[in-house]
């Protein structure tokens, strides 16, 4: 929910670019050397310590993403309540819960109307005023039609958080600890779908008829706290007022989050550089290589493309949604033991997304990924096997969906955004991910808009059989397509995918753009008497290894 996407194009494009902040380390000869980025906490050999002020910042713009994994909990309890209060059938329940990723698509997409304008501030208290307004008309709704006209504008403000949440953090933070700020927002998104269980339990005494009101209504407290910090807290992205010309509040911005003594305004320096780098590399190539790729584009499109499909094709939102009803086919009626089966889940699924990313690095990419379609396998025949017999077992289906949402947590989670940001390149970065954000929005909507009925229609059991046979099937196919990327540079992939398609235009076409941008540095100052500036070239961008908070991307769940 992974859950998970983000202006799409607009966030990884921006969130790309920031990326390239200032590490000065890359600057004294060591580029060459192969540790990930994360590893790279000196600058002129000094430790870089993240301040109070960094994590503060990151704090309040994390607690957004929280807005939509309350609203994913939230309707995980409230759904089957508000089914029997308003009548609503399988198909118009399956539309209500489908619906938000439609919406959040289009909140994401238009987020950069207020976000390149008005700032990142401007965004957030945008995107909560919105999803305030969607929760009071859902809270309120004594029809169908009001409820969904009340969808409408949470998915929209889900959406418009999505594409500020991560980029905001990306472009305050300091690079040597942006991964793991970053990284706050999709842990975020996971504890506000605790909170949206709780919510459940906190009502599962209140007569169903208005239940779901005071859950819905809950939703609308977290936005306000938003609104507050992005007021009187949080400062503008550094990023933001340099590309608008506003340099020295860049400056004091930038000194608040670095310790002190730190050279800002060498950072403020590569700011504007990773900019022009950014527009260079969005006007190198069209939509072109996207739509009608060569061999190795398309084999590098594949992968990208495939595993963000691959994510939602598990059914991982769908299934968060309809756990109640998965639970009550299983034999447990109780609303109270079902809300307490529903926190308990949430908190597995949290502990080991806290895992996941110190795992992703020590171990690798597909190994996790292997491991991860292969327990997912397994637990739904588990789930299934509970639903064969004449009586269901409720222990079966607890361990089973207990053991999937750990499963997927471990690696198609975190690894269905991380290695689509490792094999795209540089040139088409932006665009692929947008498709892969959009392709992945797309499966969720397909999902959950379809689960109830295609599970009546086959049984629970045929259903959780069908799904472990598709992870079966993904894992086949990742088997034979998916590259490890765990410390590999961006270049080397490219390398990769040139030679095992046979197709080398990828690297002409890479080293056309890097030379494109050489001209801005080697016509600099000729009069240079200082060798030491020839020694640290700045066109090895596609040397970097990829960035460490780009899966969260998109992340929904």
């Amino acid at each position: 929910m992974g859950a998970t996407s983000s202006s799409p194009k607009e966030l990884s494009s921006s969130s790309q670019s920031v990326l390239t902040f200032p590490l000065i380390e890359e600057d004294d000869g060591q580029q060459h050397q192969p540790p990930p980025q994360h590893d790279d906490a000196t600058n002129n050999n000094t430790s870089v310590q993240i301040t109070r002020s960094a994590k503060l910042y990151a704090f309040c713009a994390a607690l957004n993403s929280c807005n939509l994994g309350y609203d994913i909990g939230v309707n995980t309890g409230a759904g089957i309540l508000l089914q029997n209060t308003l009548e609503l059938s399988d198909l118009q329940l399956e539309a209500f819960f489908g619906s938000l990723n439609l919406f959040a698509m289009a909140g994401a997409l238009s987020s950069h109307l207020v976000n390149d304008k008005f700032g990142r501030r401007w965004s957030f208290r945008v995107a909560a005023t919105i999803f305030i307004f969607g929760t009071i008309l859902q809270s309120a709704a004594y029809s169908y039609v009001v409820l969904m006209i009340g969808r409408a504008f949470v998915g929209l403000g889900v959406g418009f958080g999505l594409a500020v949440d991560p980029l905001y953090i990306a472009e305050i933070s300091p690079p040597q600890h942006r991964g793991r700020l970053v990284n706050w927002s999709e842990f975020a998104i996971n504890l506000g779908i605790v909170f949206g269980f709780a919510s459940g339990l906190m009502f599962a005494t209140v007569d169903e008829t208005v239940a779901w009101r005071w859950m819905f209504s809950m939703g609308a407290i977290l936005p306000c706290f938003v609104i507050y910090f992005a007021t009187f807290v949080m400062p503008e992205s550094p990023r933001w007022l340099v590309a608008n010309d506003r340099d020295g509040e860049a400056c004091e911005v930038l000194k608040k989050v670095y310790p002190d003594g730190y050279d800002v305004d060498v950072i403020v320096t590569e700011i504007k550089e990773s900019i022009e780098k950014e527009r260079i590399a969005e006007h190198a190539v069209g939509w072109g290589v996207i739509l009608f790729p060569s061999p190795a584009f398309k084999r590098i499109l594949m992968v990208g493309m495939g595993i963000s499909i691959a994510q939602q094709a598990v059914g991982i939102d769908a299934i968060i949604y309809f756990l109640v009803f998965i639970l009550k086919q299983s034999g447990i009626n109780s609303r109270i033991t079902q809300m307490w089966i529903l926190v308990g889940l949430g908190l597995i699924k949290l502990g080991v997304i806290f895992l996941a990313g110190r795992l992703l690095d020590r171990t690798g990419r597909r190994p996790l990924v292997f491991i991860s379609l292969v327990g997912m396998s397994v637990s739904f025949f588990i789930v299934a096997m509970s639903f064969i017999g004449a009586v269901a077992s409720e222990v079966g289906a607890i361990v089973g969906l207990g053991l999937y949402l750990a499963f997927f947590s471990i690696g198609m989670g975190p690894g269905a955004w991380l290695i689509p940001s490792e094999v795209f390149s540089t040139m088409i970065r932006a665009k692929a991910m947008s498709v892969a954000t959009f392709m992945n929005r797309v499966t969720a909507t397909i999902m959950s808009s379809t689960f109830l009925s295609v599970a009546t229609a086959m049984s629970w059991a045929g259903f959780f059989i069908m799904m472990a046979i598709v992870c079966i099937i993904i894992l086949a196919w990742m088997y034979v397509y998916l590259p490890e990327t765990k410390g590999r540079p961006l270049e080397d992939m490219s390398q990769y995918f040139a030679e095992i398609t046979g197709d080398r235009s990828i690297l002409e076409a890479e080293e056309t753009l890097y030379r494109r941008d050489e001209p801005s540095e080697s016509q600099a100052p000729e009069p240079v008497a200082e060798p030491k500036r020839q020694q640290p070239k700045r066109n090895v961008a596609p040397e970097r290894p990829p960035p460490e908070d780009a899966h969260v991307l998109g992340t929904m769940a």
